[in-house]
């Protein structure tokens, strides 16, 4: 299984150096010349990643056509460009593992509804779980949930990918996981919030109680199951993003809680929190779905500049109730 990786990020570049950890040729497509030029020259991304030294067996290529030869591809570029990117990728029946986390805008679909409206042939994997790329590609333990419908498929993959340091656990839930993926990034700036702002540990691990709840109505009501969100694609990458500054989500919430302006915070083209974009995707998407998320219709509040104080006064004032699981 020959590997294509279609994006040049720090994300993109760890899951490239992961997959060549066996001397097997990896592919990797980036957008920017800078990055596939220092790959192939200096076996480094300095962009994304930089310090970290790459393997010999992984390079770079500008032109998406290169990627013909893969056998599988994954696909982690930023979600709103996931389609577009697709459309001008050759893919046949090759299967894509979707490694990016979000709803896509407008039509408030998953990324792998996405990938299979744009390439109906093509089998479906989701990468998702506890990832940050730095201690990926560092080689540090790591496992996620390689969730996919087809079995076989989804061992094979599962076979290729694992490695001294990752451990992939397999699952048939692909909705689950994805759903796990795009919530969590919206949490975790609540919680970043909760940091900036000076509102204590009390607050950050009800938020993340009570963020998980959500995150399990949701996934519930499109299709995921419970024991997905509650392993490393849902709860267990909820946990790491809501508690590091090495996530872009919750440093986003950091600067929002220091009363800071989302456009300023989200100027830095070369760090995407995707959970700025999935936000207003997926409170569109709960009320049409009649869920109840008043975390992330806390965030969307925040991120449209309400102050700080008055959206946590209103998250506090709601109605008691009684918790009664989600």
């Amino acid at each position: 299984m020959r590997i294509g990786v279609i994006g040049g990020g720090a994300w993109g570049t760890a899951l490239a150096q992961v997959a060549a950890h066996r001397g097997e040729p990896v592919l990797l497509w980036a957008r920017e010349g800078e990055v596939v030029a220092a790959i192939n020259a200096t076996h480094e991304n300095p962009l994304f990643l930089p310090g970290v030294p790459l393997s010999h067996d992984v390079t770079a290529t500008g032109s998406l056509g290169a990627l013909a030869g893969c056998t599988a591809l994954l696909v982690v570029v930023p979600t709103q460009h996931v389609r577009g990117v697709l459309a001008e990728t050759a893919v046949g029946d090759t299967p894509l593992v979707l490694c990016a986390k979000g709803i896509e805008a407008g039509t408030q679909m998953l990324i792998g509804e996405v990938a299979s409206q744009v390439h109906p042939r093509a089998p479906i994997a989701v990468l998702s779980g506890p990832t940050f790329a730095h201690e990926v590609a560092a080689g540090l333990p790591t496992a996620v949930t390689l969730a996919c419908a087809d079995a076989a498929l989804g061992a094979r993959l599962a076979e290729r990918l694992a490695g001294p340091a990752l451990r992939p656990y397999l699952s048939s839930d692909v909705v689950g996981a994805e759903i796990g993926g795009a919530v969590k990034n919206v949490l975790a700036i609540a919680c970043g919030v909760v940091e900036g702002a000076g509102l204590g540990q009390n607050a950050r691990a009800a938020l993340i109680a009570r963020g998980f709840a959500e995150m399990t109505r949701f996934g519930l009501a499109r299709g995921g199951r419970a024991e997905t969100l509650t392993g490393l694609s849902g709860l267990g990458d909820l946990v790491l993003t809501c508690s590091s500054t090495s996530s872009r989500n919750f440093s986003l919430g950091v600067g929002l809680g220091q009363g800071m302006a989302a456009g300023d915070l989200l100027a830095n083209k070369l760090s995407v929190a995707e959970g700025a974009f999935t936000a207003p995707v997926l409170q569109a998407a709960a009320r049409a779905a009649g869920v109840d998320m008043p975390v992330v219709d806390a965030v969307c509040a925040l991120l449209e500049g309400a102050p700080v104080g008055e959206v946590v006064g209103a998250l506090l004032a709601r109605p008691l109730r009684a918790e009664n699981g989600v």
